[in-house]
């Protein structure tokens, strides 16, 4: 089975960028989660193996169960060390954006990315990525994670012999993540051929799970029981769903990045479920944040655009609504009702 992405201009445009570059920024979006930082690092380590000068600059922390993956420690957060990331965004000769489609995804480090002189390229697997601030994009939909696209690129770049068991395990990570450990968005063949060979690297797949999904708090294990017993409401006959999350139940359960992780997932666990939505007040700014999750062919995607200002893929998209949280409820269930003829 041919793990080849690339058309063979793509290639030679990216073969050539890489030659030409001698320091290399990664960045992905706000917020990042597996995918995002797992792509970052593994990407980081292939480029560092054909010396190149590499440094990985996110907008803000990333969640605390993945402080575990190898190289996490040398990521520099904007908001915390903003001079620091934005020399080395502006000394890059390359600036490598993962996992997001476009500036706006990144908050205040958008701004310092557009102005940076370097070249930049997208790599990245969400729907229409914008061409406006980049000058080369790779793009593919149908994959399940940008971290899958990277696993490719890399191996067509002549680079998975070398490729460590560290960096293997990050994109490992980050394709488990992106796909809720596999159950969902991850029927297609080639993914499993890849998890094959990531797993000659020495990986221990079943560990990893446990770094991510059993890397909780008591606070957090309490915290989930109350949501999905005081806070989740259930609609059209138990096919959708709706859970809120306030600032003050945050501070309440002594919430910590990463602590809302696969929250949303939860629901769909009654039978017949179809889609369920998170609904959480930002703890930095007067919004509520969107999660939105579904089974089969709900489209999650087109609900966060019409009614969240978000965007995503079929079954997992996100977006975000101003305060209060009352009339976000509201809105959802407007959405809810929009869509009754997917339940």
């Amino acid at each position: 089975m041919s793990l080849s992405i690339l058309s063979e201009s793509e290639l030679v445009r990216l073969m050539c960028l890489l030659r030409e570059a001698h320091k290399v920024a990664i960045c992905a979006h706000r917020n990042p989660d597996g995918d995002a930082v797992g792509s970052a690092l593994g990407w980081a380590e292939y480029l560092q193996s054909i010396n190149k000068e590499v440094a990985i600059v996110l907008p803000n922390p990333y969640p605390d169960f993945l402080r575990w993956l190898p190289g996490s420690q040398r990521i520099v957060l904007f908001d915390r060390h903003e001079t620091v990331a934005r020399k080395l965004l502006s000394e890059a000769d390359l600036i490598c954006c993962l996992d997001f489609n476009a500036l706006s995804r990144l908050g205040d480090m958008g701004a310092a990315i557009a102005d940076a002189k370097a070249t930049k390229m997208v790599i990245d697997h969400h729907l229409a990525p914008d061409p406006s601030a980049v000058q080369f994009i790779i793009s593919h939909p149908e994959l399940c994670a940008t971290s899958e696209l990277i696993f490719r690129i890399i191996d067509q770049l002549g680079g998975f012999e070398n490729l460590s068991r560290s960096a293997a395990a990050c994109l490992y990570t980050g394709m488990m993540t992106d796909t809720g450990a596999f159950t969902y968005n991850s029927s297609r063949p080639a993914i499993y051929a890849i998890i094959s060979r990531l797993l000659t690297k020495g990986i221990d797949k079943d560990r990893i799970y446990r770094n991510v999904f059993h890397n909780y708090s008591e606070n957090r294990l309490r915290f989930t029981g109350y949501i999905l017993s005081e806070k989740t409401r259930f609609y059209k006959n138990h096919k959708a769903s709706i859970f809120t999350v306030t600032r003050e139940e945050m501070k309440r359960f002594h919430f910590i990045r990463g602590d809302a992780e696969g929250l949303v997932n939860m629901p769909l666990q009654v039978r017949g479920m179809v889609l369920s939505i998170s609904l959480r007040e930002d703890t930095d700014k007067d919004v509520v944040r969107v999660s939105l999750r579904s089974v089969d062919q709900f489209p999650c995607n087109k609900m966060a655009e019409e009614f969240f200002r978000g965007g995503g893929h079929l079954n997992a998209s996100g977006g975000e609504l101003p305060f209060p949280l009352e009339e976000a409820v509201r809105t959802a269930e407007q959405a809810i009702e929009k869509y009754s003829a997917y339940f």
